[in-house]
């Protein structure tokens, strides 16, 4: 990782001293433990606050909508894909970025690792290889990076970027054999009932504090339809009704866009598993449509255009 770090800010002051790019995207060390920080840098004398670790799991794409300047950023696999998701949405211009690419082996799991502390409060953490410590008062305990990985990066058969103009390092292998949607297919076997219960208990904590929107890429519509009030879409109350209408209409507007970058859940402060919901639609719209969100940018995504061979079953 460190290797990493140092290429980065390596890239990062050639581009800002060249004028290549006016600003540059990337992450530092968080003031608290497995939380890096999202941090844009304009001058070269502070790239040194640059930072890469397996704990860089904001996704850097919430930066880039509406900007005009021209920006250097990092991308890992899904990062990239939700780049190349916001240049077919006209958000921005491929011509305005300079992607680093990242070589992803995933991103550790912030609450696994608290769980298997005992959740006593982790005050360092550092990274070796495929091991990582994490130290506080009393403790030092050391883990397999591939025991800790969040659940979207278990599965994830885009490690490397999709899109850059320059790589931090050589790919790394892509996952094989693994189904991503194992879990979806679990509950698809489900009744109603028993989905409708299953979702009702995963939101039943939810606090409607719209993190999971703000974290996400995706969302970027001036006006969100929750905080609409003429007319007014959705309750703001915790009332149950109003959330599931909350998650699953955020879900249906992510359709065939989301990247499964794992961001709503990062930072869930009651940690729901949200993505149970884009994942449904993420199986559907590449089972129907073979469509992956943000992996070509010469390719309209399927709910944005029409074909008269479509899949169309479900008209009577």
């Amino acid at each position: 990782m460190f290797e990493y770090t140092r290429k980065i800010r390596e890239i990062a002051r050639k581009l800002l001293e060249k004028g290549t790019v006016d600003v540059f995207i990337g992450y530092r060390k968080g003031t608290v433990a497995m939380m890096n920080e999202p941090v844009l840098i304009k001058d070269p004398a502070e790239v040194d606050f640059l930072h890469w670790d397996s704990h860089c799991g904001l996704n850097l794409c919430n930066y880039l909508t509406g900007r005009t300047d021209r920006i250097g950023l990092v991308a890992n696999g899904c990062n990239s894909r939700n780049i190349v998701t916001h240049i077919i949405e006209n958000q921005i211009k491929r011509e305005q970025l300079y992607i680093v690419g990242i070589p992803c082996r995933g991103i550790i799991d912030h609450r696994a690792v608290k769980r298997a502390v005992g959740n006593r409060e982790i005050l360092e953490v550092g990274e070796e290889g495929e091991s990582f410590t994490v130290s506080g008062k009393g403790f030092q305990e050391v883990f397999q990076k591939k025991d800790f990985l969040r659940t979207n990066c278990a599965v994830c058969v885009h490690r490397n970027p999709v899109e850059y103009d320059e790589m931090v390092a050589d790919p790394v292998p892509e996952l094989e054999g693994v189904n991503p949607f194992k879990d979806v297919e679990g509950i698809e076997k489900k009744s109603a009932d028993e989905k409708r219960q299953f979702f009702t208990q995963l939101i039943a904590s939810c606090i409607r504090c719209y993190a999971c929107r703000n974290a996400c890429p995706l969302c970027y519509c001036p006006t969100c339809f929750v905080d609409e009030s003429r007319p007014q879409w959705v309750g703001k109350s915790i009332d149950p009704v109003d959330t599931m209408t909350f998650h699953f209409l955020r879900a249906y507007h992510c359709a065939g866009r989301c990247t499964d970058c794992g961001a709503c859940e990062r930072v869930c402060p009651v940690g729901i598993p949200m993505r149970q919901f884009t994942k449904k639609l993420n199986k559907d719209v590449f089972e129907y449509f073979g469509w992956e969100a943000g992996v070509r940018a010469d390719q309209r995504p399927p709910l944005d255009v029409y074909r008269v061979d479509d899949y169309n079953e479900f008209v009577k």
